[in-house]
């Protein structure tokens, strides 16, 4: 690439461009004459880069630093000396606040500056970028700790005054940053205790808690100056949900207990920013091992063919042909290779345990476990589309890899790549992807999918049949050979109807030529699979079709692999709710490529920490790809679970648990997102609960309780969320934040956040369907309830039919202390004395009531929930034992599920071993029913007689409890 300098002529747009930028520089107070002499290389780089220009006008000063700094620029300027020299005058947190910022912009103009005119290498760029935001992020944490230890003292440890060691990640570790990247940072201190020397003694956990938040306040908070960096703390233990520091100990077991291969390969570039030769070496022999294993670790490989599939996915899901980080071929890929074989060779070779990508190529050269020519190749296409990344995010200072949509970006992009036009660009664009993506293809061996069939004698006909304007029995005759003669009638129709209306859309020449070799194949699976329901398997496959017809990667996705299409056929078979929700949402044809892992879903304790590394992937200031990812989380996780329904590889029991948990999993999540979004606009309240290493970030005085399905562990496919909201905060201080409102106020909005967050419909649905209902004073109460509140409510005004409501009901999600508090709440509700003779007429009462407007109306089906000898019977049954007795049988109040409370009424002696029996198997069996029902799209069980035994049986225990005996 040539130096600008000496490019000519130059870009007439780009020009004009820069003269403007000139011309309202020219007309500030702070204009130098001086400057006219410069004028030409001024107007040149602010043409490239209206971030530097912005700078410039916005801080005439910088005019003047800038060709000041150009003259030494042989050499990276020593920022830590400088920054030292800048904060000594700062006496508040406002002026550290504004000396960072204004800091940050002058360096990154300067860089910006040799960058655009190419008179330094992307090498040299990018660890400039990375020693600026390393320096800035170190002495604004100095800074702070130094004004923290006025009032509170300093931790001290076996070694002296205790750092907190700030471990960057990503980029940043490796010191590769790119120009306008967020910063991932996780924190940990050596040990607990308290603070010593201050005003005020406090506990070290409370201490270093409060110098990160100010440090990230300081680094991420936009004032008028805008911000240093953006802050991503999701990469630490726990993400969201967790403490956000930790001290080693903690970090340790952490790690050895918890710790994820994704985490492995994430630390893989951690590095801590300010080490010393304290307590540093033991923080870095806690996370060695943790790292590398002392083998050629081949375990990995599995996690790492996981991570590379869903790369693979998200190329595919977001459609990111344009975006040089993510796409197929991007930065991204080329990263996943060399930190691929940093963690299987890592522990092995000391040398590829650096963070640097460009070092360990090298490296991986020198042991020759990469050809040479090849990791130079892959070194040679990584560095040209980051010179690339840093021109798009030069342009203005924003975080993008997205190819330029307007022709005046382009235009910069040729002219400081030195090349002729734009489309010069894309066809060197397409060889530098093209090699990384075979590199990144041959890292790992996959799984071969199953080949295609290529038996002309079996597939030639249905080509015919697809292809070819055959008459209709000649249609017919081809089909014979599966399908009696109106089975093949019926078939027959619906193909050629899909057709008709195929040829009457516009698919595409591309669409068109796969569909075209796709439709045989799948004629044949069907035929194969199902031929006695082959129309409407085939219904309901071309229903999926002609959702993504338009969609040529999802026709490629089913036409590569064999194992997607026969379980495509396979699922859409066997359920019609299925069948509808890929047709909705055709991402889900993804999970459809590993026929194996589909009916085997995610273990029960791991739906949280999946989900926490899909988010993992999604930009947080991103609220609406947040939602869409939680979204796409719940619809894949709910269609494993359906599979292994399907299959009879779950039983019931499980389909509810599995469901549960993935809710719960979703409903901490969105309140950590709804937490988060709420305190970066007004600050944190002042909860009860003090930050506690032991507890996570939801320890701040809320909590949701969970009702119905949720509470008892019974959730079905299409079961909404009874939920209840509580708190404990008794303050009327303000939050904390830059738009302060008081604390109580806090929580209602955050509530009201949390149902934004789940009802608002996206391209992915609706999250779920939230039902507040059952908190105090049902429609007509506050969102959100003080705990005292909800013990008052629940001691003196609620129905009958709300102390039912509370045997079902369960702490979710939230602070530990409001968990123990409910606990206690609803433990003394439910063991209240009553009298039973009123409650047996109030209990029968009221499902008397939903009887009447809730069975069904025909004598020919059966509602499992509502009719006679049905679900609800069973539940009042146990709620209403739970309300008489549980002042004699504590024990009742213990579990919130049916099925475990008809097992302590059996050890309790209120039910008999048979009635206990009869009662547990109807229920399970009903709720097995009713997930078929849901699977089928069906409303209730067509045939009254198949559950006949199992109705009398409830109806004979209902009558013995509820009718009064003459």
């Amino acid at each position: 690439m040539q130096n600008l300098q000496q490019i000519s002529p130059f870009p007439q747009a780009l020009l004009a461009i820069g003269e403007r930028h000139w011309q309202a520089l020219s007309e500030r107070d702070l204009f130098e004459t001086q400057w006219q002499a410069h004028k030409a290389q001024l107007c040149r780089v602010f043409g490239l880069s209206d971030f530097v220009a912005r700078q410039c006008i916005q801080h005439p000063r910088f005019v003047g630093e800038l060709l000041a700094l150009l003259d030494h620029n042989s050499q990276q300027p020593n920022y830590s000396a400088l920054l030292d020299a800048a904060l000594g005058e700062v006496t508040s947190e406002e002026q550290l606040h504004k000396t960072l910022r204004l800091f940050r912009h002058l360096h990154m103009a300067l860089i910006t500056w040799v960058d655009v005119t190419n008179t330094q290498t992307i090498e040299e760029s990018l660890k400039r970028v990375s020693a600026l935001s390393q320096a800035l992020i170190v002495h604004a944490s100095l800074w702070l700790k130094n004004d923290l230890s006025k009032r509170f003292g300093l931790p001290m440890g076996n070694l002296g005054e205790q750092p907190m060691y700030i471990i960057g990640m990503g980029k940043l570790g490796g010191r590769e940053l790119n120009f306008s990247s967020d910063i991932d940072l996780i924190f940990t201190y050596p040990e607990q205790g308290m603070t010593q020397g201050g005003r005020k003694s406090i506990e070290h956990q409370q201490f270093f808690t409060k110098l990160a938040q100010k440090l990230i306040t300081a680094l991420h908070q936009i004032t008028v100056d805008g911000q240093v960096y953006r802050v991503d703390m999701r990469l630490r233990p726990f993400g969201e949900s967790g403490p956000l520091v930790m001290h080693f100990a903690a970090m340790e077991d952490y790690y050895q207990e918890q710790g994820r291969e994704w985490e492995r390969y994430a630390m893989v570039k951690g590095r801590i920013l300010n080490p010393d030769a304290t307590y540093y070496p033991e923080i870095a022999d806690i996370l060695r091992p943790f790292i590398y294993r002392r083998y050629l670790d081949y375990s990995a490989l599995d996690s790492l063919r996981k991570m590379k599939a869903m790369i693979k996915k998200e190329v595919r899901r977001r459609q990111l042909s344009n975006n040089i980080k993510l796409g197929q071929g991007g930065i991204r890929e080329a990263e996943f290779v060399v930190q691929s074989l940093q963690l299987i060779r890592g522990g092995r070779e000391p040398a590829l345990q650096e963070q640097g990508l460009l070092h360990n190529l090298q490296v991986l050269i020198d042991m020759e476990i990469l050809p040479e020519d090849d990791a130079n190749a892959l070194k040679n296409s990584y560095l040209w589309l980051r010179k690339v990344e840093h021109c798009l995010q030069q342009f203005d200072d924003k975080q993008t890899q997205v190819l330029p949509d307007n022709d005046i970006d382009e235009l910069r992009l040729v002219t400081i790549l030195g090349l002729k036009d734009y489309s010069q660009f894309t066809e060197q664009l397409l060889e530098h992807t093209q090699l990384i993506h075979e590199q990144f293809l041959l890292l790992i061996g996959e799984d071969a999918a199953p080949e295609l069939v290529k038996d002309d004698d079996i597939l030639s006909p249905l080509e015919d049949l697809w292809l070819l304007p055959l008459a209709p029995e000649e249609q017919l005759e081809i089909l014979s050979a599966w399908l009696d003669s109106e089975q093949a009638q019926t078939f027959n129709t619906s193909l050629v109807a899909f057709g008709n209306n195929l040829s009457a859309s516009r698919i595409g020449q591309r669409g068109e030529n796969i569909l075209n070799k796709l439709i045989p194949q799948l004629l044949l699976v069907i035929l194969q699979q199902t031929p006695e329901a082959a129309s409407q398997s085939l219904d309901r496959c071309l229903q999926v079709f002609r959702a993504i017809y338009g969609r040529t990667a999802y026709l490629d996705l089913l036409f590569e692999n064999q194992g997607a299409l026969k379980q495509l056929v396979s699922l859409c078979s066997a359920s019609p709710w299925v069948t509808d929700q890929i047709s909705r949402f055709p991402l889900l044809l993804d999970e459809l490529l590993n026929p194996a892992q589909l009916v085997n879903p995610t273990e029960l304790t791991e739906y949280s920490a999946e989900l926490r590394l899909a988010m993992l992937r999604i930009d947080e200031t991103d609220l609406e790809q947040q939602m869409e990812a939680l979204r796409q989380f719940k619809l894949c996780q709910q269609l494993k679970i359906a599979a292994a329904d399907i299959t009879g590889a779950m039983p019931v029991m499980k389909v509810s648990d599995h469901l549960t948990y993935l809710a719960q999993s979703i409903i901490r999540q969105v309140v950590n997102l709804a937490w988060q979004q709420m305190t970066e606009k007004y600050g944190e309240p002042d909860y009860a609960d003090a930050p506690n290493e032991q507890h996570d970030m939801l320890s701040r005085g809320f909590a949701v309780i969970g009702y119905g399905k949720l509470g008892g562990y019974e959730l079905g496919y299409g079961s909404d969320l009874d939920l209840v909201f509580l708190h404990n905060c008794t303050s009327r201080a303000p939050t904390d934040g830059p738009k302060a409102i008081e604390s109580g106020l806090f929580y209602l909005k955050l509530a009201q956040r949390i149902l934004h967050l789940f009802n608002t419909k996206t391209a992915s649905g609706q999250l779920y369907e939230v039902d507040m209902r059952l908190r105090p004073s049902g429609s007509a109460g506050l969102l959100v309830c003080h705990i005292d509140g909800f013990r008052e409510y629940q001691n003196q005004t609620a129905w009958t039919w709300e102390h039912q409501a509370l045997t079902r009901a369960r702490f979710i999600v939230g602070s530990p202390s409001l968990a123990q508090e409910f606990s206690v709440v609803r433990h003394q509700i439910l063991a209240q004395k009553r009298d039973r003779a009123s409650l047996q007429e109030s209990v029968a009462q009221m499902r008397e009531k939903m009887r009447k407007h809730l069975g069904s109306s025909t004598k020919l089906g059966f509602d499992l929930k509502q009719d006679f000898g049905g679900i609800a019977d069973i539940e009042f049954i146990v709620q209403y034992f739970v309300l008489a007795y549980a002042c004699e049988f504590p024990g009742l109040t213990k579990w919130p599920d049916n099925v475990r409370i008809l097992q302590q009424l059996q050890s309790s002696g209120l039910l008999s071993d048979e009635d206990t029996q009869l009662l547990n198997d109807a229920y399970l069996t009903y709720r097995n029913t009713n997930h078929r029902l849901v699977l089928q799209q069906a409303e209730q069980a067509p045939d009254a007689t198949e559950f006949s035994d199992l109705r009398d049986g409830v109806s004979r225990i209902w009558q013995q409890v509820f009718v009064k005996q003459e």
